[in-house]
């Protein structure tokens, strides 16, 4: 059965279409069949349509994730009348064509990270999503870590002054889904599809979470970045000798200036064994620091600097408290959410956005500058680490 909203009947509808329904399209449906059943909301969101290439593999998906209906061309589902807004969750080769078409079709548009495959791409999406703001329209990035109520929690502490002046801001992610050389060349391994590899797919996120929790953007790096496994089999069951060449990165490592002052690093890397999805983000300021690990991500740790050192140190928040960030619509204290509900949080910001005519956050101005970074490592790990300024916003 297709998904319908709790929320009040008087509040209008808001109808969803959906690009993709892989693995980021069913944490997408996901966040969307329990956003209107969890909080109260200004519109019902509705699961009017999902869209694939494959007539029954896209019919099958919507009979299993909710959606009312399938559709094989996006340029057709953006053109339904039940859609009002898009939501793009296909690889990064395809952001840039959808989003305009949305955007140009007078719907609201959220787009999985990164933004775009190059930052031509992205500056366009950009100045879409400006043109478009003047006529109603919002336009949102999906970097779903920002939902995590921890990691709220640790930026409205920043913000509050309570590390002072920041000093230090790192994060790293591992993963490890490519340390078998077997692993067929899928399309994140291809540059023309995804970008880049571990630098686009994950560092996005922690460059992302970096700049949202310091309040300031990166002005420039210095990075390496290495292909160990650099050819790969075309198929799973490709025959003995039929191989891919891989075009992007399995790792990289980069550091940075942020415009207020402090320094961050960066690792980021899909062949650490062992490590799943392993995101750590540390902040250390000189009143005190936080740090963040997602395989425990109802936790903060907080060291508050200003007390004596003989009773200082590092002490747990559980932050499942109903007054911290999205924890009023969730379970009693102590009963912990999952990696699912940040995407429930992505859509319950966004449907406030929409209903309100505000510019939800991240927006594609956001993206751009993520998609600036990128381009800036990859350029400095082309020149051997030379230091590389990030590229300056153009005047609007």
């Amino acid at each position: 059965m297709p998904y319908e909203s709790t929320a009040p009947a008087t509040a209008p509808p808001l109808g969803v279409g959906m690009v993709g329904y892989a693995f980021m399209g069913q944490a997408h449906s996901q966040g969307w069949r329990t956003v209107g059943r969890v909080f109260d909301l200004p519109l019902a969101p509705a699961l009017a349509a999902v869209c694939g290439r494959d007539p029954a593999a896209v019919r099958a998906a919507a009979a299993r994730l909710g959606w009312a209906a399938a559709e094989t061309d996006w340029r057709a589902l953006i053109a339904r009348d039940d859609v009002h807004l898009v939501d793009i969750c296909t690889p990064g080769d395809s952001h840039a064509e959808i989003a305009l078409a949305a955007l140009a079709a007078g719907k609201h548009v959220l787009c999985e990270k990164p933004l775009a495959n190059t930052v031509a791409e992205a500056e366009e999406m950009a100045r879409a999503a400006r043109e478009a703001r003047q006529r109603g329209q919002v336009a949102m990035v999906g970097f779903n870590y920002r939902r995590t109520p921890a990691l709220a929690l640790a930026r409205r502490m920043v913000a509050d002054g309570r590390l002072g002046t920041l000093r230090h801001v790192r994060v790293s992610y591992l993963q490890d889904w490519l340390v078998d050389p077997a692993f067929p060349l899928a399309w994140r391994l291809r540059k023309e599809a995804a970008g880049s590899g571990a630098l686009g797919d994950l560092g996005a996120h922690a460059i992302d979470i970096a700049q949202h929790l310091a309040g300031s953007p990166l002005t420039g790096v210095s990075a390496q970045t290495e292909t160990f496994v650099r050819h790969r089999p075309l198929r799973q069951d490709a025959p003995d000798g039929e191989l891919g060449e891989v075009t992007v990165d399995d790792a990289a490592l980069f550091t940075g200036r942020l415009a207020a002052g402090a320094l961050a690093s960066f690792e980021v890397t899909r062949v650490a064994a062992g490590r799943k999805n392993a995101l750590r983000v540390e902040v250390n300021g000189t009143l005190g620091s936080l740090a963040f690990d997602l395989e425990r991500l109802n936790e903060l740790e907080f060291h508050d600097h200003t007390q004596a050192a003989g009773e200082s140190g590092f002490r747990r928040i559980l932050v499942t408290e109903h007054d911290h960030p999205y924890l009023e619509a969730w379970w009693p204290p102590g009963h912990g959410l999952g990696y699912e509900h940040t995407f429930t949080h992505q859509a319950r910001d966004l449907v406030h956005a929409v209903a309100a005519g505000t510019q939800p956050a991240p927006s594609f101005e956001d993206g751009l500058q993520v998609q600036r970074v990128l381009a800036a490592v990859e350029e400095s790990a082309r020149r051997n680490c030379v230091y590389t300024p990030v590229a300056e916003p153009t005047p609007a």
